[in-house]
Protein backbone atom coordinates (compact mmCIF):
# COMPACT_ATOMS: atom_id res chain seq x y z
CA UNK A 1 0.00 0.00 0.00
CA UNK A 2 1.02 3.65 -0.40
CA UNK A 3 1.29 6.27 2.32
CA UNK A 4 -1.41 8.31 0.61
CA UNK A 5 -3.95 5.59 1.37
CA UNK A 6 -3.44 6.04 5.11
CA UNK A 7 -4.86 9.58 4.96
CA UNK A 8 -7.98 8.23 3.25
CA UNK A 9 -8.86 6.20 6.36
CA UNK A 10 -10.31 8.62 8.96
CA UNK A 11 -10.49 5.95 11.68
CA UNK A 12 -6.68 5.84 11.83
CA UNK A 13 -6.54 9.40 13.20
CA UNK A 14 -3.53 10.43 11.08
CA UNK A 15 -2.75 14.04 10.22
CA UNK A 16 -0.04 14.93 7.67
CA UNK A 17 2.58 17.31 9.09
CA UNK A 18 5.07 17.23 6.21
CA UNK A 19 6.20 15.33 3.13
CA UNK A 20 3.17 15.76 0.86
CA UNK A 21 5.38 15.20 -2.21
CA UNK A 22 6.48 11.80 -0.86
CA UNK A 23 3.06 10.22 -0.27
CA UNK A 24 3.44 7.74 -3.14
CA UNK A 25 6.04 5.79 -1.17
CA UNK A 26 5.18 2.12 -0.70
CA UNK A 27 4.65 0.77 2.81
CA UNK A 28 5.99 -2.76 3.31
CA UNK A 29 5.33 -3.14 7.01
CA UNK A 30 5.01 -1.46 10.41
CA UNK A 31 7.46 -1.07 13.29
CA UNK A 32 6.74 0.46 16.72
CA UNK A 33 9.77 1.77 18.59
CA UNK A 34 10.95 4.22 21.21
CA UNK A 35 14.62 3.30 20.87
CA UNK A 36 16.97 6.19 20.18
CA UNK A 37 18.65 4.06 17.48
CA UNK A 38 16.31 1.44 15.98
CA UNK A 39 18.45 0.90 12.86
CA UNK A 40 19.23 -2.76 13.61
CA UNK A 41 15.51 -3.58 13.39
CA UNK A 42 14.83 -1.71 10.12
CA UNK A 43 15.00 -3.23 6.66
CA UNK A 44 13.38 -0.39 4.63
CA UNK A 45 9.84 0.44 3.62
CA UNK A 46 8.39 0.48 7.14
CA UNK A 47 5.91 2.94 8.59
CA UNK A 48 7.58 3.70 11.92
CA UNK A 49 5.27 4.40 14.88
CA UNK A 50 6.77 6.14 17.91
CA UNK A 51 5.54 7.56 21.20
CA UNK A 52 8.52 10.00 21.29
CA UNK A 53 9.91 8.57 24.54
CA UNK A 54 13.38 8.69 22.92
CA UNK A 55 13.25 12.52 22.66
CA UNK A 56 14.89 14.20 25.62
CA UNK A 57 16.16 17.33 23.91
CA UNK A 58 15.36 19.08 20.59
CA UNK A 59 18.64 17.92 19.03
CA UNK A 60 17.55 14.28 19.46
CA UNK A 61 15.06 14.70 16.60
CA UNK A 62 17.73 15.30 13.95
CA UNK A 63 19.65 12.18 14.93
CA UNK A 64 16.54 9.99 15.07
CA UNK A 65 15.20 11.13 11.70
CA UNK A 66 18.62 10.80 10.06
CA UNK A 67 18.75 7.15 11.16
CA UNK A 68 15.27 6.46 9.76
CA UNK A 69 16.03 8.15 6.46
CA UNK A 70 19.28 6.19 6.06
CA UNK A 71 17.39 2.94 6.65
CA UNK A 72 14.90 3.81 3.88
CA UNK A 73 11.71 3.84 5.93
CA UNK A 74 8.53 4.92 4.17
CA UNK A 75 7.31 7.37 6.80
CA UNK A 76 7.09 8.32 10.47
CA UNK A 77 3.96 8.57 12.63
CA UNK A 78 4.34 10.20 16.04
CA UNK A 79 1.81 9.79 18.85
CA UNK A 80 0.48 12.85 20.67
CA UNK A 81 -0.03 11.09 24.02
CA UNK A 82 3.50 11.71 25.37
CA UNK A 83 4.03 15.42 24.62
CA UNK A 84 0.57 16.60 23.65
CA UNK A 85 1.67 17.58 20.16
CA UNK A 86 4.46 16.71 17.77
CA UNK A 87 7.41 19.08 18.49
CA UNK A 88 8.52 21.56 15.81
CA UNK A 89 12.10 20.25 15.84
CA UNK A 90 10.86 16.83 14.70
CA UNK A 91 8.80 18.42 11.92
CA UNK A 92 11.83 20.41 10.75
CA UNK A 93 14.10 17.35 10.81
CA UNK A 94 11.64 15.37 8.68
CA UNK A 95 11.46 18.22 6.16
CA UNK A 96 15.26 18.30 5.89
CA UNK A 97 15.43 14.56 5.24
CA UNK A 98 12.30 14.44 3.03
CA UNK A 99 10.66 11.96 5.40
CA UNK A 100 6.83 12.05 5.46
CA UNK A 101 5.58 12.78 8.98
CA UNK A 102 2.16 12.08 10.48
CA UNK A 103 0.72 12.77 13.91
CA UNK A 104 -1.50 10.18 15.63
CA UNK A 105 -4.32 11.41 17.84
CA UNK A 106 -4.26 10.24 21.44
CA UNK A 107 -7.36 8.03 21.28
CA UNK A 108 -6.09 5.87 18.37
CA UNK A 109 -3.80 2.99 19.39
CA UNK A 110 -0.72 1.98 17.46
CA UNK A 111 -2.17 -1.56 17.41
CA UNK A 112 -5.11 -0.32 15.29
CA UNK A 113 -2.77 1.27 12.76
CA UNK A 114 -0.57 -1.85 12.69
CA UNK A 115 -3.54 -4.14 12.09
CA UNK A 116 -4.84 -1.93 9.27
CA UNK A 117 -1.48 -1.73 7.49
CA UNK A 118 -0.80 -5.46 7.87
CA UNK A 119 -4.19 -6.25 6.40
CA UNK A 120 -3.69 -3.90 3.44
CA UNK A 121 -0.10 -4.94 2.72
CA UNK A 122 -0.96 -8.63 2.92
CA UNK A 123 -3.90 -8.33 0.53
CA UNK A 124 -2.01 -6.22 -2.01
CA UNK A 125 1.27 -8.17 -2.01
CA UNK A 126 0.04 -11.71 -1.45
CA UNK A 127 -3.18 -12.43 -3.23
CA UNK A 128 -2.54 -16.14 -2.92
CA UNK A 129 -3.22 -15.89 0.81
CA UNK A 130 -5.84 -13.15 0.92
CA UNK A 131 -7.92 -15.56 2.99
CA UNK A 132 -5.60 -14.89 5.93
CA UNK A 133 -6.71 -11.29 5.93
CA UNK A 134 -10.34 -12.10 5.14
CA UNK A 135 -10.50 -14.45 8.10
CA UNK A 136 -8.60 -12.22 10.50
CA UNK A 137 -11.70 -11.90 12.63
CA UNK A 138 -11.64 -15.63 13.25
CA UNK A 139 -8.06 -15.33 14.46
CA UNK A 140 -9.10 -12.70 17.00
CA UNK A 141 -12.38 -14.33 18.09
CA UNK A 142 -12.39 -15.94 21.53
CA UNK A 143 -14.49 -18.88 22.60
CA UNK A 144 -15.20 -22.25 20.98
CA UNK A 145 -16.02 -20.74 17.57
CA UNK A 146 -12.75 -18.82 17.35
CA UNK A 147 -9.90 -20.13 15.26
CA UNK A 148 -6.86 -18.70 16.99
CA UNK A 149 -3.43 -19.16 15.38
CA UNK A 150 -4.52 -22.53 13.97
CA UNK A 151 -6.68 -20.71 11.40
CA UNK A 152 -3.66 -19.00 9.89
CA UNK A 153 -1.56 -22.17 10.00
CA UNK A 154 -4.34 -24.14 8.27
CA UNK A 155 -4.46 -21.50 5.54
CA UNK A 156 -0.71 -21.70 5.07
CA UNK A 157 -1.16 -25.42 4.59
CA UNK A 158 -4.19 -25.36 2.30
CA UNK A 159 -3.25 -22.33 0.17
CA UNK A 160 0.55 -22.51 0.07
CA UNK A 161 1.22 -26.14 1.01
CA UNK A 162 3.36 -25.03 3.97
CA UNK A 163 3.56 -26.94 7.25
CA UNK A 164 4.02 -24.54 10.16
CA UNK A 165 3.97 -24.44 13.95
CA UNK A 166 3.89 -21.73 16.60
CA UNK A 167 6.44 -22.55 19.33
CA UNK A 168 7.26 -21.07 22.71
CA UNK A 169 10.87 -20.05 23.54
CA UNK A 170 11.27 -23.38 25.36
CA UNK A 171 10.10 -25.32 22.29
CA UNK A 172 6.61 -26.17 23.54
CA UNK A 173 4.06 -26.32 20.73
CA UNK A 174 1.52 -23.50 21.06
CA UNK A 175 -0.30 -24.20 17.78
CA UNK A 176 -0.03 -26.37 14.70
CA UNK A 177 -2.01 -27.12 11.59
CA UNK A 178 -5.25 -29.02 12.25
CA UNK A 179 -5.72 -30.12 8.63
CA UNK A 180 -6.18 -33.84 8.08
CA UNK A 181 -3.23 -35.44 6.33
CA UNK A 182 -0.89 -32.58 7.23
CA UNK A 183 1.91 -35.03 7.98
CA UNK A 184 3.61 -36.17 11.19
CA UNK A 185 3.63 -33.92 14.23
CA UNK A 186 6.74 -32.03 15.24
CA UNK A 187 8.61 -34.06 17.86
CA UNK A 188 9.43 -32.48 21.23
CA UNK A 189 13.15 -32.85 20.57
CA UNK A 190 12.93 -31.14 17.18
CA UNK A 191 10.79 -28.32 18.60
CA UNK A 192 13.30 -27.69 21.43
CA UNK A 193 16.16 -27.70 18.89
CA UNK A 194 14.33 -25.17 16.69
CA UNK A 195 13.66 -22.91 19.67
CA UNK A 196 17.33 -23.04 20.65
CA UNK A 197 18.50 -22.28 17.11
CA UNK A 198 16.11 -19.32 16.91
CA UNK A 199 17.27 -17.88 20.24
CA UNK A 200 20.95 -18.30 19.34
CA UNK A 201 20.49 -16.68 15.92
CA UNK A 202 18.55 -13.76 17.36
CA UNK A 203 21.16 -13.13 20.09
CA UNK A 204 23.90 -13.11 17.44
CA UNK A 205 22.11 -10.24 15.67
CA UNK A 206 21.25 -12.17 12.53
CA UNK A 207 18.11 -10.95 10.80
CA UNK A 208 15.28 -13.47 10.42
CA UNK A 209 14.06 -15.70 9.02
CA UNK A 210 16.66 -18.14 10.32
CA UNK A 211 17.30 -21.26 8.25
CA UNK A 212 17.90 -24.53 10.14
CA UNK A 213 18.46 -28.06 8.82
CA UNK A 214 17.75 -30.93 11.21
CA UNK A 215 18.62 -34.55 10.54
CA UNK A 216 15.50 -36.68 10.32
CA UNK A 217 14.88 -40.38 9.78
CA UNK A 218 13.79 -41.12 6.22
CA UNK A 219 14.77 -37.63 5.02
CA UNK A 220 18.14 -37.67 3.22
CA UNK A 221 19.94 -34.43 3.96
CA UNK A 222 17.55 -33.65 6.82
CA UNK A 223 14.48 -31.40 7.07
CA UNK A 224 14.89 -27.65 6.50
CA UNK A 225 12.97 -25.12 8.57
CA UNK A 226 12.70 -21.33 8.38
CA UNK A 227 12.15 -19.58 11.71
CA UNK A 228 10.31 -16.26 11.95
CA UNK A 229 10.15 -14.18 15.17
CA UNK A 230 6.54 -13.45 16.12
CA UNK A 231 7.15 -10.24 18.04
CA UNK A 232 9.86 -7.66 17.46
CA UNK A 233 8.68 -4.32 18.82
CA UNK A 234 11.99 -2.46 18.91
CA UNK A 235 12.71 -2.93 22.63
CA UNK A 236 16.05 -4.29 23.79
CA UNK A 237 16.12 -7.87 22.51
CA UNK A 238 16.83 -9.24 25.98
CA UNK A 239 13.50 -7.86 27.26
CA UNK A 240 11.41 -9.94 24.85
CA UNK A 241 13.46 -12.77 23.36
CA UNK A 242 12.94 -15.28 26.17
CA UNK A 243 9.18 -14.78 26.19
CA UNK A 244 8.32 -14.39 22.49
CA UNK A 245 6.74 -17.08 20.36
CA UNK A 246 8.23 -18.06 17.00
CA UNK A 247 6.80 -19.38 13.75
CA UNK A 248 8.57 -22.48 12.40
CA UNK A 249 7.86 -23.25 8.73
CA UNK A 250 9.08 -26.48 7.15
CA UNK A 251 10.58 -24.88 4.06
CA UNK A 252 13.70 -23.07 2.90
CA UNK A 253 12.81 -19.38 2.74
CA UNK A 254 16.20 -18.51 1.28
CA UNK A 255 14.89 -18.55 -2.29
CA UNK A 256 11.44 -17.12 -1.64
CA UNK A 257 10.33 -14.00 -3.53
CA UNK A 258 9.97 -10.81 -1.53
CA UNK A 259 6.18 -10.99 -1.69
CA UNK A 260 6.11 -14.37 0.03
CA UNK A 261 8.47 -13.19 2.77
CA UNK A 262 6.28 -10.12 3.31
CA UNK A 263 3.30 -12.40 3.64
CA UNK A 264 4.92 -14.54 6.34
CA UNK A 265 5.99 -11.44 8.24
CA UNK A 266 2.39 -10.25 8.05
CA UNK A 267 1.20 -13.59 9.43
CA UNK A 268 3.56 -13.26 12.40
CA UNK A 269 2.13 -9.83 13.14
CA UNK A 270 -1.39 -11.26 13.15
CA UNK A 271 -0.34 -14.01 15.56
CA UNK A 272 1.40 -11.39 17.72
CA UNK A 273 -1.95 -9.63 18.15
CA UNK A 274 -3.39 -12.91 19.42
CA UNK A 275 -0.42 -13.28 21.78
CA UNK A 276 -1.05 -9.79 23.15
CA UNK A 277 -4.70 -10.64 23.72
CA UNK A 278 -3.82 -13.75 25.68
CA UNK A 279 -1.18 -11.89 27.68
CA UNK A 280 -3.82 -9.35 28.65
CA UNK A 281 -6.02 -12.20 29.88
CA UNK A 282 -3.29 -13.12 32.38
CA UNK A 283 -3.62 -9.78 34.15
CA UNK A 284 -6.10 -11.07 36.75
CA UNK A 285 -3.94 -14.08 37.65
CA UNK A 286 -0.84 -11.91 37.92
CA UNK A 287 -2.67 -9.46 40.16
CA UNK A 288 -3.87 -12.27 42.43
CA UNK A 289 -0.33 -13.58 42.72
CA UNK A 290 0.99 -10.09 43.54
CA UNK A 291 -1.63 -9.59 46.24
CA UNK A 292 -0.90 -12.96 47.87
CA UNK A 293 2.86 -12.37 47.66
CA UNK A 294 2.59 -8.95 49.32
CA UNK A 295 0.47 -10.40 52.12
CA UNK A 296 2.96 -13.21 52.70
CA UNK A 297 6.01 -10.93 52.65
CA UNK A 298 4.50 -8.36 55.01
CA UNK A 299 3.58 -11.01 57.59
CA UNK A 300 -0.18 -10.68 57.22
CA UNK A 301 -2.32 -12.93 59.45
CA UNK A 302 -2.82 -16.42 57.98
CA UNK A 303 -6.58 -15.90 57.99
CA UNK A 304 -6.22 -12.91 55.66
CA UNK A 305 -3.91 -14.88 53.33
CA UNK A 306 -6.32 -17.83 53.39
CA UNK A 307 -9.19 -15.56 52.38
CA UNK A 308 -7.18 -14.29 49.42
CA UNK A 309 -6.33 -17.88 48.43
CA UNK A 310 -10.00 -18.79 48.45
CA UNK A 311 -10.51 -16.03 45.88
CA UNK A 312 -7.56 -17.24 43.81
CA UNK A 313 -8.38 -20.95 43.81
CA UNK A 314 -11.48 -20.80 41.54
CA UNK A 315 -9.59 -18.65 39.04
CA UNK A 316 -6.55 -20.92 38.93
CA UNK A 317 -8.35 -24.25 39.30
CA UNK A 318 -11.89 -23.78 37.95
CA UNK A 319 -14.27 -26.51 39.01
CA UNK A 320 -11.89 -28.11 41.50
CA UNK A 321 -14.30 -27.77 44.41
CA UNK A 322 -11.70 -28.14 47.17
CA UNK A 323 -8.85 -25.96 48.36
CA UNK A 324 -5.59 -27.03 46.73
CA UNK A 325 -2.16 -27.49 48.13
CA UNK A 326 0.31 -24.81 47.02
CA UNK A 327 3.91 -24.68 45.92
CA UNK A 328 6.15 -21.65 45.33
CA UNK A 329 8.77 -21.30 42.61
CA UNK A 330 11.21 -18.37 42.54
CA UNK A 331 13.25 -17.39 39.47
CA UNK A 332 15.72 -14.63 38.63
CA UNK A 333 16.97 -13.54 35.22
CA UNK A 334 20.09 -11.40 35.42
CA UNK A 335 22.17 -9.73 32.74
CA UNK A 336 25.80 -8.92 33.37
CA UNK A 337 25.55 -5.23 32.52
CA UNK A 338 22.49 -4.79 34.77
CA UNK A 339 20.78 -2.47 32.26
CA UNK A 340 17.82 -4.73 31.47
CA UNK A 341 15.26 -5.57 34.21
CA UNK A 342 15.00 -9.33 34.60
CA UNK A 343 11.72 -9.55 36.54
CA UNK A 344 9.27 -9.33 33.61
CA UNK A 345 11.35 -11.82 31.60
CA UNK A 346 11.48 -14.24 34.55
CA UNK A 347 7.72 -13.84 34.97
CA UNK A 348 7.01 -14.83 31.37
CA UNK A 349 9.49 -17.70 31.56
CA UNK A 350 7.91 -19.15 34.70
CA UNK A 351 4.47 -18.96 33.11
CA UNK A 352 5.85 -21.12 30.32
CA UNK A 353 8.22 -23.39 32.28
CA UNK A 354 5.58 -24.45 34.79
CA UNK A 355 3.41 -25.99 32.08
CA UNK A 356 3.89 -29.66 31.23
CA UNK A 357 6.15 -29.52 28.13
CA UNK A 358 4.03 -32.17 26.47
CA UNK A 359 0.87 -30.07 26.81
CA UNK A 360 -0.44 -28.53 23.60
CA UNK A 361 -1.71 -24.95 23.24
CA UNK A 362 -1.43 -21.73 25.25
CA UNK A 363 -4.27 -22.33 27.71
CA UNK A 364 -2.51 -24.62 30.27
CA UNK A 365 -0.41 -21.67 31.44
CA UNK A 366 -3.66 -19.96 32.41
CA UNK A 367 -3.53 -21.89 35.69
CA UNK A 368 -0.23 -20.39 36.81
CA UNK A 369 -0.12 -17.13 38.79
CA UNK A 370 3.22 -15.31 38.69
CA UNK A 371 4.22 -11.96 40.19
CA UNK A 372 7.53 -10.14 39.83
CA UNK A 373 9.54 -7.63 41.85
CA UNK A 374 12.85 -6.30 40.59
CA UNK A 375 14.79 -9.13 38.96
CA UNK A 376 12.81 -11.81 40.82
CA UNK A 377 9.60 -13.58 39.76
CA UNK A 378 7.51 -15.65 42.19
CA UNK A 379 5.01 -18.27 41.03
CA UNK A 380 2.10 -19.48 43.13
CA UNK A 381 1.41 -22.98 41.81
CA UNK A 382 -1.81 -24.76 42.86
CA UNK A 383 -1.70 -28.54 43.37
CA UNK A 384 -4.91 -30.59 43.55
CA UNK A 385 -5.52 -32.27 46.88
CA UNK A 386 -4.72 -36.01 46.48
CA UNK A 387 -7.72 -38.31 46.30
CA UNK A 388 -5.91 -40.86 48.42
CA UNK A 389 -2.83 -40.78 50.66
CA UNK A 390 0.28 -41.20 48.56
CA UNK A 391 -1.44 -40.08 45.35
CA UNK A 392 1.38 -39.02 43.00
CA UNK A 393 -0.81 -36.42 41.26
CA UNK A 394 -0.17 -33.91 44.05
CA UNK A 395 3.52 -34.50 44.68
CA UNK A 396 4.28 -31.25 42.93
CA UNK A 397 7.11 -29.84 40.87
CA UNK A 398 10.75 -30.91 40.98
CA UNK A 399 13.66 -28.66 40.03
CA UNK A 400 15.43 -31.18 37.82
CA UNK A 401 12.24 -31.89 35.87
CA UNK A 402 11.69 -28.17 35.27
CA UNK A 403 15.09 -27.95 33.57
CA UNK A 404 14.94 -31.20 31.62
CA UNK A 405 13.44 -29.67 28.47
CA UNK A 406 14.12 -25.94 28.73
CA UNK A 407 17.79 -25.88 29.73
CA UNK A 408 19.26 -26.18 26.24
CA UNK A 409 17.13 -23.61 24.35
CA UNK A 410 17.09 -21.06 27.17
CA UNK A 411 20.83 -21.41 27.66
CA UNK A 412 21.35 -20.42 24.04
CA UNK A 413 19.06 -17.44 24.44
CA UNK A 414 20.92 -16.24 27.54
CA UNK A 415 24.16 -16.54 25.53
CA UNK A 416 27.24 -15.33 27.39
CA UNK A 417 25.75 -12.41 29.32
CA UNK A 418 22.58 -13.72 30.96
CA UNK A 419 21.67 -16.18 33.70
CA UNK A 420 18.49 -17.91 34.91
CA UNK A 421 18.35 -19.43 38.40
CA UNK A 422 15.30 -21.19 39.85
CA UNK A 423 14.33 -22.39 43.34
CA UNK A 424 11.42 -24.72 44.17
CA UNK A 425 9.71 -25.07 47.56
CA UNK A 426 7.99 -28.09 49.03
CA UNK A 427 4.20 -28.15 48.83
CA UNK A 428 2.16 -26.65 51.67
CA UNK A 429 -1.48 -27.22 52.48
CA UNK A 430 -2.39 -23.99 54.28
CA UNK A 431 -1.79 -20.27 54.33
CA UNK A 432 0.42 -20.68 57.42
CA UNK A 433 2.99 -22.50 55.34
CA UNK A 434 3.32 -20.00 52.50
CA UNK A 435 5.83 -17.69 54.19
CA UNK A 436 8.14 -20.62 54.92
CA UNK A 437 7.64 -21.93 51.38
CA UNK A 438 8.65 -18.56 49.93
CA UNK A 439 11.82 -18.42 52.02
CA UNK A 440 12.54 -22.04 51.15
CA UNK A 441 12.24 -21.35 47.41
CA UNK A 442 14.48 -18.29 47.72
CA UNK A 443 17.13 -20.26 49.60
CA UNK A 444 16.98 -22.99 46.96
CA UNK A 445 17.47 -20.40 44.23
CA UNK A 446 20.57 -19.09 46.01
CA UNK A 447 21.94 -22.64 46.07
CA UNK A 448 21.27 -22.86 42.32
CA UNK A 449 22.99 -19.51 41.79
CA UNK A 450 26.16 -20.85 43.41
CA UNK A 451 26.46 -23.48 40.68
CA UNK A 452 28.13 -22.99 37.29
CA UNK A 453 26.01 -22.70 34.17
CA UNK A 454 23.61 -20.30 32.49
CA UNK A 455 20.44 -22.14 33.60
CA UNK A 456 20.41 -23.70 37.08
CA UNK A 457 17.73 -24.88 39.51
CA UNK A 458 17.57 -26.34 43.02
CA UNK A 459 14.71 -27.79 45.03
CA UNK A 460 13.69 -27.84 48.67
CA UNK A 461 15.10 -31.33 49.11
CA UNK A 462 18.61 -29.94 48.56
CA UNK A 463 18.26 -27.67 51.59
CA UNK A 464 17.83 -30.45 54.11
CA UNK A 465 21.56 -30.62 54.78
CA UNK A 466 21.92 -27.04 55.96
CA UNK A 467 19.20 -24.36 55.95
CA UNK A 468 16.41 -26.53 57.35
CA UNK A 469 18.71 -28.03 59.98
CA UNK A 470 20.15 -24.77 61.31
CA UNK A 471 17.76 -24.55 64.29
CA UNK A 472 18.98 -27.98 65.46
CA UNK A 473 22.69 -27.14 65.51
CA UNK A 474 23.96 -26.90 69.14
CA UNK A 475 24.70 -23.35 70.30
CA UNK A 476 28.37 -24.02 71.05
CA UNK A 477 28.89 -25.50 67.57
CA UNK A 478 27.17 -22.50 65.98
CA UNK A 479 29.31 -20.06 67.97
CA UNK A 480 32.54 -21.85 67.11
CA UNK A 481 31.69 -22.07 63.43
CA UNK A 482 30.69 -18.42 63.05
CA UNK A 483 33.61 -17.17 65.17
CA UNK A 484 36.14 -19.03 63.05
CA UNK A 485 34.83 -17.46 59.85
CA UNK A 486 33.50 -14.05 60.88
CA UNK A 487 35.51 -12.89 63.89
CA UNK A 488 38.61 -12.00 61.80
CA UNK A 489 36.38 -9.85 59.59
CA UNK A 490 34.63 -8.18 62.54
CA UNK A 491 37.96 -7.38 64.19
CA UNK A 492 39.29 -5.90 60.96
CA UNK A 493 36.11 -3.81 60.54
CA UNK A 494 36.43 -2.44 64.08
CA UNK A 495 40.05 -1.42 63.55
CA UNK A 496 39.80 -0.09 59.99
CA UNK A 497 36.07 0.67 59.43
CA UNK A 498 36.39 -1.42 56.29
CA UNK A 499 32.80 -2.81 56.15
CA UNK A 500 33.96 -6.29 55.17
CA UNK A 501 30.91 -7.99 56.76
CA UNK A 502 28.36 -5.86 54.82
CA UNK A 503 30.44 -6.40 51.69
CA UNK A 504 30.38 -10.19 52.20
CA UNK A 505 26.60 -10.17 52.75
CA UNK A 506 25.99 -8.13 49.60
CA UNK A 507 28.40 -10.24 47.53
CA UNK A 508 26.61 -13.48 48.49
CA UNK A 509 23.17 -11.91 48.02
CA UNK A 510 24.21 -10.86 44.49
CA UNK A 511 25.29 -14.44 43.77
CA UNK A 512 28.90 -13.41 43.26
CA UNK A 513 28.12 -10.88 40.52
CA UNK A 514 30.84 -8.21 40.69
CA UNK A 515 28.85 -5.67 38.67
CA UNK A 516 25.58 -5.98 40.61
CA UNK A 517 27.33 -6.03 43.98
CA UNK A 518 29.45 -2.97 43.17
CA UNK A 519 26.31 -1.13 42.02
CA UNK A 520 24.42 -2.06 45.19
CA UNK A 521 27.26 -0.88 47.44
CA UNK A 522 28.00 2.21 45.30
CA UNK A 523 31.60 1.07 44.87
CA UNK A 524 34.01 0.82 41.97
CA UNK A 525 34.47 -2.81 40.93
CA UNK A 526 38.19 -2.61 41.76
CA UNK A 527 37.35 -1.48 45.30
CA UNK A 528 34.97 -4.42 45.65
CA UNK A 529 37.65 -6.81 44.37
CA UNK A 530 40.08 -5.40 46.96
CA UNK A 531 37.57 -5.97 49.79
CA UNK A 532 36.78 -9.53 48.68
CA UNK A 533 40.50 -10.22 48.40
CA UNK A 534 40.97 -8.97 51.97
CA UNK A 535 38.12 -11.26 53.16
CA UNK A 536 39.79 -14.24 51.52
CA UNK A 537 43.20 -13.30 52.97
CA UNK A 538 41.86 -12.94 56.53
CA UNK A 539 39.85 -16.18 56.48
CA UNK A 540 41.93 -18.38 54.19
CA UNK A 541 38.82 -19.06 52.10
CA UNK A 542 38.14 -18.65 48.37
CA UNK A 543 34.85 -16.98 47.43
CA UNK A 544 35.06 -18.47 43.95
CA UNK A 545 34.48 -21.95 45.49
CA UNK A 546 30.92 -23.16 46.10
CA UNK A 547 31.85 -24.82 49.42
CA UNK A 548 33.35 -21.62 50.83
CA UNK A 549 30.39 -19.53 49.65
CA UNK A 550 28.02 -21.90 51.44
CA UNK A 551 30.11 -21.81 54.63
CA UNK A 552 30.03 -18.01 54.67
CA UNK A 553 26.30 -18.06 53.91
CA UNK A 554 25.64 -20.42 56.83
CA UNK A 555 27.88 -18.45 59.18
CA UNK A 556 25.98 -15.25 58.42
CA UNK A 557 22.65 -17.04 58.86
CA UNK A 558 23.68 -18.42 62.27
CA UNK A 559 25.31 -15.25 63.59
Amino acid sequence: MRLRALLDTPSLGLRLLGGEDELDRTVRGVMTTDLRDPSRYLSGGELVLTGLAWRRAPEDSERFVRILAAAGVAGLAAGEAELGSVPDDLVAACVRHRLPLFSVVEDVSFASITEHVVRQVSSERAGDLAAVVDRHRRLMTSGPTGGGPEVVLDLLGSDLDLRAWVLSPTGRQIAGSTLAGAGPELSAGTAARLAGEHLAAARSGRRGPHRVTIEAAGAPGGATFSLFPIRHDGRDLRQTLLSDWLLAVEADAGDWPEERLDLLHGVTQLIAVERDRRDAARTVRRRLAQEVLELVQTGAPPAEIAARLRVAAPVLLPGLGTAPHWQIVVARVEWEDGDVPGGPVAQSLLEEMLVDPGTFGPEPSDRIAVAHTGDEAVALVPLPVPDEPGDASATGLHADELLSVVQEPLGRGLADDGRLTVGVSASVHSAEGLRGALEEARHARRVAAARPGRVCAAGHEELASHVLLLPFVPDDVRRAFTARLLDPLRDYDRRHRAELIPTLEAFLDCDGSWTRCATRLHLHVNTLRYRVGRIEQLTGRDLARLEDKLDFFLALRMS
